[in-house]
């Protein structure tokens, strides 16, 4: 046996242990304002890359390839859920100091902290195989490599965590950044490629019960909400959060929150545009009127070539999509590690925490790959959102019951109006997930 060139980590190391990077980004009190704004962006970042991963591209390039512009409400609807939640978790984590994790092992009796644990972990898993297929649908078109052997070279991201051991919190907040832009930047060349109607993309963006009365459009309008409400990121944010020095003085913690805020907002507005550019550019490149057929992301990158006139409309594609799947890969390892240190007072080297991951999610991949076939992408990443809607109201009803309780929130507790508004979107996500999983599994 060869002995490695390097000796790998043994024990949990920054930036991708929430307890190794906690308190670590200093917030001078005397910054002007603008300063602290920037000293707080971050956080927002890592928890918007789950709001735009494959696993969404795959249900906003069927919602516009089978209905055009008519779905583009439910991507903005479901994104503002997604804002409201997350800053709940992201109030939790400044005014507590400790993650949902931790809370939920501290409040609930062991064998319910256990069960919630399993579903988080699930939901990572999940997450992380659109990942794996997104990449190597990715890999297929850049390098020309079979589907197979694209799964297969996902398994080298665990070098890029290796990689950036010991680094500064905010080196992965700059690199998850870059990731998204180089997103946004290929989705809106291609925009400019194959000149959406704009009227249209702005009729689409009033609500319409009409659009969902029949099976077919709510099916992916619930579809899409599944996708775009992440478990795992609920977990995440109010770690993350904590990164940032904050004073334990309710002063401080409302500054923090109202800085917090912005990062957020900005950050999961900006995770709104690329996926509603995602379902516009579906929409214009492959939408026609009569059409009901759903084209699926294993179709799109090679009929996009010749409706936008242009090779490089393919290649930005694949580049936008191995883009979000790489940059998953840095908070899925981030969120596995708060999910197992507060649930379980668990630490690993990171490098083993992404190849666990990794592991169990290529597993699935392969035999999808090589069961279905060549084009099995798109069923596999439907399937995907499937199993992580099943998981959202195990981490919504901890978040939200949580910061409902005056004895752990103090004055920092939920509004009348925000834990109504809470319990309504708890009503309505888990309803309609729950119709999902049921017509997934019917059909």
């Amino acid at each position: 046996m060869f002995p490695l060139p390097f000796k790998l980590p043994t024990t949990a190391t920054a930036p991708f242990c929430p307890s190794e990077v906690a308190g670590t980004i200093e917030v001078p009190a005397g910054d002007p304002f603008w300063k602290k704004v920037l000293r707080f962006a971050g956080p927002g970042l890592l928890v918007s890359v789950g709001y735009m991963d494959p696993g969404n591209w795959a249900t906003a390039i069927q919602g516009g390839s089978q209905f055009g512009y008519q779905l583009l409400f439910v991507v903005v609807l479901s994104s503002l859920a997604a804002i409201v939640l997350q800053c709940l978790s992201m109030r939790l984590g400044i005014v507590t100091g400790k993650d949902l994790a931790v809370h939920c092992r501290e409040q609930y009796r062991p064998p319910v902290a256990k069960t919630l644990w399993g579903f988080a972990e699930i939901s990572i898993i999940a997450c992380d195989l659109a990942e794996v297929l997104g990449c190597a649908l990715a890999f297929k078109l850049l390098l020309g490599v079979s589907l197979p052997a694209g799964v297969a070279l996902t398994a080298l991201d665990t070098l890029l965590i290796l990689g950036l051991k010991g680094k500064g919190f905010r080196q992965i907040e700059a690199i998850v950044l870059a990731l998204i832009l180089t997103v946004a930047t290929c989705l809106f060349t291609e925009l400019i490629f194959v000149k959406p109607d704009w009227n249209a993309v702005v009729a689409g963006l009033v609500p319409s019960l009409s659009t969902l009365s029949s099976r077919e459009p709510l099916y992916l309008a619930i579809g899409i909400l599944g996708a775009t409400v992440m478990p795992h990121n609920l977990y995440l944010h109010s770690s993350v959060v904590q990164t940032r020095v904050v004073s334990r003085q309710d002063s401080a913690k409302r500054e923090a929150i109202g800085l917090s805020r912005i990062d957020t907002v900005v950050s999961l507005l900006l995770a709104l545009l690329i996926n509603g550019s995602i379902l516009v550019l579906a929409a214009a490149a492959f939408h026609e009127p009569g059409n009901t057929r759903v084209l699926d992301i294993d179709d799109a990158y090679l009929l996009l070539a010749p409706v936008a006139g242009t090779a490089l409309a393919a290649t930005l594609f694949a580049l936008a999509l191995l883009a979000s799947g790489q940059s998953s890969t840095f908070t899925g390892t981030i969120a596995g590690q708060v999910i197992m240190e507060g649930f379980l007072k668990m630490k690993i080297p990171c490098w083993q925490r992404r190849a666990l991951t990794r592991g169990l999610a290529l597993i699935p991949a392969m035999i999808g790959v090589l069961t279905l076939g060549e084009h099995s992408v798109g069923k596999l990443l439907v399937l995907s959102q499937v199993v992580l809607s099943m998981q959202l109201p195990f981490a919504m009803y901890p978040l939200i019951s949580l910061t409902s309780q005056r004895r752990i929130m103090g004055d920092f507790v939920n509004a009348w109006w925000t834990t109504g508004l809470s319990w309504f979107l708890f009503a309505v996500i888990s309803s309609a997930n729950a119709w999902l999983v049921w017509q997934a599994f019917a059909s």
